[in-house]
């Protein structure tokens, strides 16, 4: 049912009422983006208005400044996502804001601190958000915006990818196909400052040339297209690099036997995405001769607990200040967002 504890961000606060206009005991309205069923996302999804919301002593309410459109937001509006939430519900499962008010019994956080979720919490979508001060987290002001509205799924399964599977260390080689996606970017740049190697699989489109290029300038090893790889002896492309001990795998398909074949005696292969939607195909001596190890990932399932979860945040929220973290997101007129046409 549609949450009346959480309040899309449309990002138009140009019509909303100042803070003195509404007593302190409850949230402004909020604007949000709603869907009352599963389907298409532009037939769908509805903008509407929510009512003020009760503010007890351990909540705070925060005004969303930004939330971005994932993926797996679309898939769970489809009704296809492993997890579905009973609608109707509130869009948007990350984003970020800053503290509106607060109930009494609050004394860690003030006016205008930058908070993002602390947890995995649906209902981003809207422009007031009203949860226990225990699900905030507060973050550095000075912040970039776009990357502390996106670094709790993509940089954040990037990272506990490469710490949770495979005691890395520096020197070691890790390949990846996806390479290009948001957590294929992160995982290039977070294995350079471990000095760890990358192996990188682009698909085959044009342009690749200058894709590659742009991975290597993040800190990219190698970059190869799928055919590229399509050779007998493929460990001779690696020149000194070591064989990987960790491959990701999101493509599935030719993409993830390509991951396979490159990966080292005992190495271990991680699925966290099949955009391809074909199965992985392993040869039976890779079992046996090289004895590779098959892995899953969804990071909603990992269930951080939350010193790890905030003491993660903090150090990719801290290479992304220092530009040491950076990704290509998309942009979208939010101007379309607040007047409903998603």
């Amino acid at each position: 049912m549609l949450s009346q504890r959480s309040h899309y961000v449309p990002f138009c606060h140009e019509k909303q009422k100042s803070i003195v206009d509404f007593p302190a005991a409850v949230s402004p309205p909020s604007t949000a983006v709603v869907y009352d069923q599963h389907g298409p996302p532009d037939t769908v999804t509805r903008v509407t208005e929510i009512p003020p919301v009760k503010i007890t002593e351990n909540d705070v309410c925060v005004r969303m400044l930004a939330a971005p459109i994932n993926p797996a937001d679309i898939n769970r509006i489809e009704g296809v996502y492993p997890v579905r939430p009973q609608v109707p519900t509130i869009g948007g499962w990350e984003g970020v804001g800053e503290v509106h008010s607060f109930g009494s019994a609050v004394k860690t956080l003030s006016h205008g601190d930058l908070v993002i979720h602390s947890a995995y919490i649906p209902g981003t979508w809207q422009t007031y958000v009203v949860e226990d001060q225990s699900l905030w987290h507060k973050i550095d002001k000075s912040t970039p915006i776009e990357y502390a509205a996106t670094c709790s799924v993509n940089p954040l399964s990037a990272l506990r990818m490469l710490e949770d599977f495979v005691a890395l260390k520096p020197g070691d080689t890790i390949v990846q196909n996806g390479a290009t996606s948001i957590v294929g970017q992160c995982v290039i740049q977070l294995a350079r400052v471990r000095g760890i190697h990358s192996i990188n699989i682009i698909r085959d489109k044009p342009g690749s040339d200058e894709v590659k290029e742009k991975l290597m300038k993040l800190g990219a090893d190698l970059v190869f297209t799928e055919s590229e790889l399509d050779v007998k002896s493929i460990k001779s492309l690696l020149d000194d690099i070591p064989e990987p001990r960790l491959g990701l795998n999101c493509i599935g398909g030719n993409a993830a036997t390509l991951v396979i074949k490159l990966l080292r005696q005992g190495g271990t292969m991680v699925t966290y995405g099949g955009m391809s939607k074909k199965p992985i195909t392993i040869s039976t001596s890779s079992f046996i001769f090289k004895d590779v190890s098959l892995r899953g990932f969804w990071l909603q399932e990992k269930n951080l607990d939350q010193a790890q979860y905030r003491c993660s945040i903090d150090y990719l929220l801290a290479l992304a200040r220092a530009g040491r973290l950076k990704y290509e997101l998309p942009i979208f007129p939010l101007i379309r967002i607040c007047r409903a046409e998603f």
